[in-house]
């Protein structure tokens, strides 16, 4: 894990256990708030929770 934070890309697949392309579909749509560093993604750990608990229902 980068940052208490930040998840990376492969940990938020991991945790929503969706495809590469869902995530980046889900960034893409603003559904997952993500913040890039040139090539590299990283999504806000509380966010990613917030999704998963939405999702669940």
């Amino acid at each position: 894990m980068s940052d208490n934070n930040d998840l990376t890309f492969n940990e938020v697949c991991e945790i929503l256990d969706k495809s590469p392309t869902t995530i980046k579909r889900y960034a893409r749509e603003n559904l997952l708030f993500t913040e890039q560093n040139g090539e590299v993604l990283s999504f806000n750990k509380a966010e990613v929770m917030r999704y998963l608990a939405c999702s669940d229902r």
